[in-house]
């Protein structure tokens, strides 16, 4: 997903609760663990008696790739029931949670986190860190500090390729737009 953990984090939480989904949240781990549920297969006397049902649950972790990308990785865990029985219940057959997540990033896209006043918003270049950017858009590439700080990002490879970064009109190179010509002699 091309958005922040947090914002992907809050994204599948919308997605299941649309779909009425009960889930408890790990909010530092950015996990998800849905409720229990009952699996619809026959079970003998003595495993009802002895509260042995077969169920499923789904435990989603939203998983950082950089400060505006994240991946989602959902698993089910199955009690009292075979891998068999548990295959109609993967989140791929099951749960349509990434469609939900992609038409609402898509009805309600999170806000962006990059400026757009005060500065000039930079392409990342293919293989190109923050020490890269600074260097080629202040001349400097200590200032990759800055340029992080002002980004919410927490080191130098906290980014994509092609992701808008700004760097603030303090900080970047001065252009010249016109040349300078030399005086003319009489």
């Amino acid at each position: 997903m091309d958005f922040s953990q947090q914002q992907t984090f809050l994204l599948t939480e919308d997605a299941l609760r649309g779909d009425g989904i009960l889930f408890d949240t790990i909010p530092n781990n950015q996990n998800i663990i849905t409720l229990w549920s009952d699996i619809n297969i026959p079970v003998g006397i003595i495993s009802s008696l002895a509260g042995n049902l077969p169920r499923y649950r789904y435990e989603v972790q939203i998983v950082s790739e950089g400060s505006n990308r994240s991946k989602i990785v959902v698993n089910v865990r199955g009690q009292n029931v075979t891998e068999a029985q548990l295959e109609p219940y993967k989140s791929s057959i099951k749960l349509h949670l990434f469609d939900q997540i992609d038409q609402l990033a898509r009805a309600y896209p999170p806000e962006e986190d990059t400026p757009t006043a005060g500065g000039i918003n930079f392409a990342l270049l293919p293989h190109e860190d923050l020490k890269g950017l600074a260097l080629r858009a202040t001349g400097n590439a200590d200032n990759w500090q800055i340029i992080a700080h002002d980004n919410g990002l927490k080191s130098p490879t906290d980014v994509t390729p092609f992701q808008t970064i700004w760097v603030r009109n303090g900080l970047a190179k001065k252009v010249s737009g016109s040349a300078t010509t030399g005086s003319a002699s009489e």
